[in-house]
């Protein structure tokens, strides 16, 4: 009666995991595409100093990114209190991927193993 669930349990699992690697994945694209216009930028004398940090200007986002991006930041939310004090974004996406793929990941999993052997 349980073996179900346990699949199930699986399935969201890899899900999950799926949408934080995907959004960090995203992230990662962008910062390092910003990061190489703006260095593009300075050697070729054009930056100026209203430009900010590459990847904090307000990039149009497409309505499938825009919800992978609300649903890993949902997922991850629990572990915002770990990150708090840090004002990098590479650390807090770092911190919370790893966060989220140990408890969602190698958690759900083995709970469902667990539930399946126990059947």
């Amino acid at each position: 009666m349980l073996l179900p669930f346990a699949r199930i349990l699986h399935l969201v699992s890899v899900v999950i995991c799926l949408i934080v690697i995907a959004s960090f994945a995203l992230f990662v694209i962008d910062q390092t595409s910003s990061a190489s216009a703006h260095q593009q930028q300075v050697l070729n004398g054009e930056a100026n100093g209203r430009n900010g940090p590459p990847g904090t200007s307000a990039a149009h986002k497409g309505s499938v990114r825009a919800a992978l991006d609300d649903a890993s930041d949902a997922l991850t939310s629990p572990f915002s209190g770990v990150t708090s004090s840090s004002s990098s974004q590479w650390t807090i996406r770092i911190v919370r991927l790893a966060l989220a793929l140990a408890l969602y990941g190698f958690g759900l999993s083995f709970v469902a193993r667990v539930i399946r052997v126990r059947v």
